[in-house]
């Protein structure tokens, strides 16, 4: 039996869990903090492609929780949640602990899903995690090898053609950095960067189809079109198999059952309920819990029957109120929970969770994206790419990493890429994008005035708001010990 009496627990370290955490114990809340992963690093999943891409380092898209804790008193345990009994507020780790909580907050996120495709599980490559990035980025630096050295022909235009299943948000972004950046590694080997393929496949008959990103498609399309490697796509197609070498794919409204000769499947479609929210059913009743299993909460993110558990991300379903699957939504509703939970303890009201979007980002190619600020205004090419990733540098969990993670990226906006199309010039083969091409004076532009690229997302107002924004915690400053 662990010692902490009575600490809130948050299970899950993602962007709610985390958010939640830092906002409690920023906003003094008295209690332990419990902060439980089964992972020793956090991941900021909107910029896994600059850590594949090499934009950005391993320790700036995905640091340590000890390094983003340090000074915050707030307990970390890298364990797994076994069991969890909701009405005698227990919670059992996979290493024997256990905790008795006043307050528990569940953010454990979604599993990828693969729909029940054979074979996806065990061949497709999914892109969630930094071991999912790691490997693909492997899995794609030996096809381009291997591509690079072979003779048969029939092989080799195997090896480097890259699949990519689901055309939502992550799957589209996927697509555009891939057709930039594999012709740039394959180059470098040597190889003839045009027989290079990238391939999206989608259920549905259009790409980002019933997304908040809806409204970008126009700009996805004509981003596919000048990239290096133009993208094709294959819409209205069902999936059935996956395998070391090849994907079948089912028109919807054929019976041809077609193949692509494929090495390399990346699956970005769907998703399924965490293991440890379907271990919670039973304890809820059916009636409060949505189609997909996940448990209804009120406006203030509190499970209907356990107002004391808390629950929110893509594990909650907020009745009359379900958001997407966002960063920024993720992170207000840590800063909503945060607030009730120091308001549950203390007996005062509690606050509906109020969620504002302040815009969509993508990214759509090497030194490409769009934002789209408030469903107003769209801002395509380098500006939207400068305005994405200075938002998203914005929001990283604590001041110093965002600084730390500010600083590579102003070098990598100013040197690296300055320094990339001076090396492109020189290598025949390496050729630049339309995009790049178009850019080039911009980017050397950028090694003087890079800096101020900050200030664009201040002046549009996407910056985190007063009172969502995590300070600095006090050095010498202590927490009262728990009542």
């Amino acid at each position: 039996m662990n010692s902490i009496t009575n600490p809130t627990v948050i299970v899950g370290a993602g962007f709610t869990g985390l958010f939640t955490a830092l906002h409690l114990r920023h906003q003094q809340f008295v209690q332990s903090i419990i902060l439980i992963d089964a992972q020793s690093r956090f991941v900021f999943k909107p910029m896994l492609y600059e850590f594949l891409t090499g934009e950005l380092p391993e320790d700036t898209v995905c640091p340590t929780y000890q390094e983003l804790l340090t000074g915050s008193d707030i307990t970390f345990e890298q364990d797994r949640v076994v069991g969890i009994d909701l009405k005698q507020k227990r919670i059992d780790l996979a290493s024997g602990k256990n905790y008795t909580f006043s307050h528990l907050v569940l953010a454990v996120g979604s599993n990828q899903g693969y729909l029940g495709t054979t074979g996806a599980e065990e061949h497709a490559y999914p892109f969630r995690s930094r071991e999912d990035v790691l490997g693909l980025k492997q899995q794609i630096q030996i096809c381009l090898l291997k591509a690079s050295q072979t003779t048969d022909e029939q092989k080799r235009r195997s090896l480097l053609t890259f699949a990519i299943v689901g055309a939502g948000p992550t799957g589209v972004e996927m697509a555009a950095t891939l057709a930039d950046l594999l012709p740039n590694w394959y180059a470098k080997q040597g190889g003839d960067i045009h027989e290079i393929r990238i391939v999206l496949l989608n259920h549905g008959k259009e790409i980002l189809q019933g997304d908040v990103n809806a409204s970008l498609k126009e700009i996805a399309l004509h981003s596919f079109h000048t990239r290096t490697i133009p993208v094709e796509l294959r819409m209205g197609v069902s999936v059935k198999a996956v395998s070391a070498d090849q994907l079948e794919f089912q028109p919807v409204d054929s019976s041809t059952l077609e193949t692509l000769s494929t090495h390399t499947t990346i699956w970005t479609a769907g998703t399924t309920v965490n293991p440890l929210l379907k271990s919670l059913a039973a304890q809820i009743p059916a009636d409060h819990l949505d189609k997909h299993g996940l448990p209804l909460v009120t406006p203030t993110l509190q499970l209907l029957d356990f107002p004391s558990v808390f629950a929110a991300g893509d594990c909650a379903d907020v009745q009359e109120h379900r958001q997407p699957a966002l960063a920024q939504v993720a992170y207000q509703q840590g800063a909503a929970i945060a607030h009730n939970i120091i308001a549950l303890h203390k007996g005062k009201p509690l606050q509906p969770a109020h969620v504002s979007l302040r815009g969509t980002l993508m990214k759509l190619g090497l030194g490409n994206g769009v934002a789209n600020l408030f469903d107003k205004m769209q801002i395509g090419g380098k500006p939207g790419d400068l305005i994405r990733s200075a938002t998203y540098l914005e929001m990283l969990p604590t001041p110093l990493h965002n600084f730390k993670a500010t600083k590579e990226w102003i070098q990598e906006e100013t040197f690296h890429r300055y320094h990339r199309l001076k090396v492109a010039e020189a290598i025949p083969k390496l050729v630049l994008s339309p995009t790049e091409r178009r850019d080039r004076p911009l980017v050397k532009a950028l090694a003087i005035v890079a800096p101020i690229a900050f200030l664009i997302a201040t002046i549009i107002g996407l910056q985190t708001p007063p009172n969502e924004q995590i300070r600095p915690t006090q050095p010498n400053s202590t927490q009262p010990s728990s009542p």
